[in-house]
């Protein structure tokens, strides 16, 4: 159960700022007959750039978005992935059980004890592009990089880089700045083991005001741990360390006991662990070559359709695909030679093939799955036959509603509340994934507020839902009432979720409502609503609060915003005299002008997150559920903390 203070933890995050840079949208200037395209176009136009400075002026190239540290995906959390991927990559070759990661705020550090980059060697691969040993597939034949990009964007995006390698009692150090070597020192009589240890502090040029969230790392270092059994990771002290693989990563991740135990099937090159639970959608983590690919990609495509033939197989029914994937929880992982992503940051695997000499990764994976799971499902009964009823309740509670479904969309094409309710943007299924990237939706309250997001909005990216009132608190309902609560409906449809939310339309669902009583109490039914029926857009990362300004403090020289009591009071401090002090009561007192100021580059938005450890089932009873002797305790007790803030 939550402790005190939890529940501002649950609403209340960092203040991340979206990036629209490199998304690719079409800018207003470049028109056929603009300046800019008839500028003239000789020998002087054509620039060669330095390695460094070309990572440095296109970032979105080599680690996808900058972001500021709030989302799991943000560069400067790639910037240590790319460091850590080298060193896992040692511990596969059979070099080094530890790796030791420290990250004191802005400073992070990275040391493994595998063999160390040879030292003559030591500047090059940090400096000079497709540079590296995993060119030699003799070397790292199954390695997670093989483009010698990752860690020169680590360098050239870095402050200050320092790489330093031992070998054998001897060794080297390396200093760098932004990508341009500032000295080195030889080292000898080293006492140290052997390895290799970077040392690097993003460069605020180019990530501005960032933070690394703990969790997100520690996230990430037990992947490391699950994918890699018998390696040790330690990060600022604490040790993980898995025995049982895929299999740890499930208990780890779910939060709440599965139907039956743990499928968990070893093979070469590949690893899979299938249980289900009582929770709705799909929950998947897939990984190749020890990458966490997020998009998933042709290895778990495989899995999801090989998964239904064999279980129609097994149980000699053509059971529909959805009722044997509702509820599913898995994870594969698989080996592949030089593969092929679809973009530098790995997340989404584009590979047809194992290897040059290999099956295609869907009879790799096919094969595999038919075979074990077949046998483990005719030697274990017990998991077979609670499996079979998991499926015949999802077929049960499909056919329950496929009439509703039916009458709902019926009802919502004939309505002309969609078109009222949805302003859309202008990017679309088909659109590039930078563009889908940087997509968002608003869920606002009211039509005062939606028209001035509306008219402030970036209209290529950015699109308006409005709600109409209070939504209603779905806790403890079934699906159905999806279907039957127009506004629910509505908006499950324009976010495009019902069948799969890999077809989710939107990167970002922002709930945008007032900073009063009434707006948190929206702000809950909503999340609440997501948790209930679509958890994965939590778990996933895609939904998040607008914060929005809560007074505007102005001389006649300047403006400044403010988001709490504590800036306005600084915000005074600044403009001295007696500035105009403006209380915002609520978003639709905000005027389009002004809102351009909060839902552009300098948006600031908090990820709505759920900690490992924690059960959604349990959350959602607690503070949705009846009001209980606690929940009314746990009410009054923050209601201290609060008075004592502000005092």
């Amino acid at each position: 159960m939550w402790q005190s203070g939890e529940l501002r933890s649950y609403l209340k995050y960092s203040t991340p700022q979206i990036n629209f840079n490199n998304v690719g949208v079409q800018h207003p200037e470049y028109k056929s007959g603009n300046s800019i395209m008839s500028a003239n176009y000789d020998e002087g136009t054509i620039k060669t750039l330095d390695w460094q400075e070309h990572i440095r002026r296109r970032p979105g190239m080599y680690i996808g978005k900058l972001g500021d540290g709030s989302s799991a995906d943000d560069g400067i959390y790639v910037l240590l992935k790319e460091v850590m991927d080298n060193s896992i990559d040692e511990f596969m070759m059979g070099f080094g059980k530890k790796i030791v990661v420290n990250v004191d705020q802005d400073k992070v550090s990275i040391r493994d004890y595998g063999r160390g980059i040879p030292l003559g060697k030591l500047v090059d691969v940090v400096s000079k592009m497709n540079t590296g040993a995993k060119y030699d597939n003799k070397v790292f034949k199954k390695s997670v990089g093989l483009n010698g990009v990752g860690i020169k964007a680590v360098n050239a995006l870095s402050s200050d880089f320092t790489i330093k390698a031992v070998r054998e009692g001897v060794g080297k150090e390396v200093y760098f700045s932004k990508g341009i070597k500032q000295g080195e020192k030889d080292l000898t009589g080293v006492e140290e083991e052997n390895g290799t240890e970077v040392t690097f502090v993003p460069d605020v040029n180019v990530f501005k005001k960032y933070r690394y969230i703990s969790d997100y790392i520690v996230n990430m270092m037990k992947n490391y741990t699950f994918l890699n059994s018998g390696l040790t990771v330690e990060f600022n002290g604490e040790r993980f360390y898995s025995r049982n693989g895929l299999r740890d990563l499930l208990e780890e991740n779910m939060d709440h006991d599965p139907i039956y135990p743990i499928i968990h099937l070893k093979g070469e090159d590949i690893e899979v662990a299938i249980t289900h639970g009582n929770q709705y959608g799909e929950d998947y983590y897939s990984f190749v070559n020890g990458q966490h690919t997020t998009q998933g990609g042709t290895h778990l495509q495989a899995f999801r359709e090989v998964l239904v033939k064999t279980i129609r197989d097994f149980y000699k029914k053509e059971f529909d695909p959805s009722d044997i994937r509702a509820s599913i929880v898995a994870a594969i992982s698989i080996k592949v030679e030089e593969p092929v992503f679809e973009s530098q940051t790995k997340t989404k695997l584009g590979s047809r093939d194992i290897g040059p000499d290999g099956p295609s990764v869907r009879a790799h994976v096919g094969n595999f799955l038919q075979k074990e799971l077949d046998n483990f499902l005719h030697k274990n009964p017990d998991t077979a036959e609670v499996l079979h009823r998991r499926i015949v309740e999802s077929e049960r509670e499909r056919k329950a509603i496929s009439g509703i479904k039916k009458l709902a969309k019926q009802r919502a094409k004939k309505s002309s509340l969609h078109n009222k309710k949805l302003r859309d943007c202008r990017v679309h299924f088909n659109s590039s994934h930078e563009l889908k990237e940087a997509s968002s939706i608003f869920i606002t309250e009211g039509d005062s507020a939606s028209g001035s997001i509306t008219k402030s909005r970036d209209v290529n990216t950015q699109a308006v839902f409005s709600l109409r009132g209070k939504p209603l608190n779905t806790f403890g309902l079934t699906k159905k009432v999806v279907y039957e609560n127009e506004e629910f409906n509505l908006l499950q449809a324009a976010l495009n979720i019902e069948d799969s939310m890999e077809d989710l339309r939107y990167n970002k669902v922002i709930i945008a409502t007032d900073a009063d009583v009434d707006g948190m109490h929206i702000r809950l039914l909503l999340i609440t609503f997501f948790l209930q029926f679509f958890p994965e857009l939590i778990k996933k990362g895609h939904v998040y609060i607008l914060q929005t300004p809560l007074f505007r403090v102005r001389n006649k020289q300047k403006t400044i915003y403010c988001y709490s009591e504590a800036e306005k009071e600084a915000a005074i401090d600044q403009l001295k005299g007696k500035p105009e002090i403006t209380r915002f009561k609520g978003l639709g007192e905000i005027s389009p002008d002004e809102f351009q100021n909060f839902i552009g580059k300098d948006i600031r938005l908090d990820p709505v997150q759920m900690k490992k450890h924690e059960s959604a089932a349990q959350m959602l009873e607690f503070y949705m559920g009846k009001n209980t002797p606690e929940r009314q305790d746990f009410i009054i007790d923050n209601l201290y903390v609060e008075k004592d803030e502000v005092a």
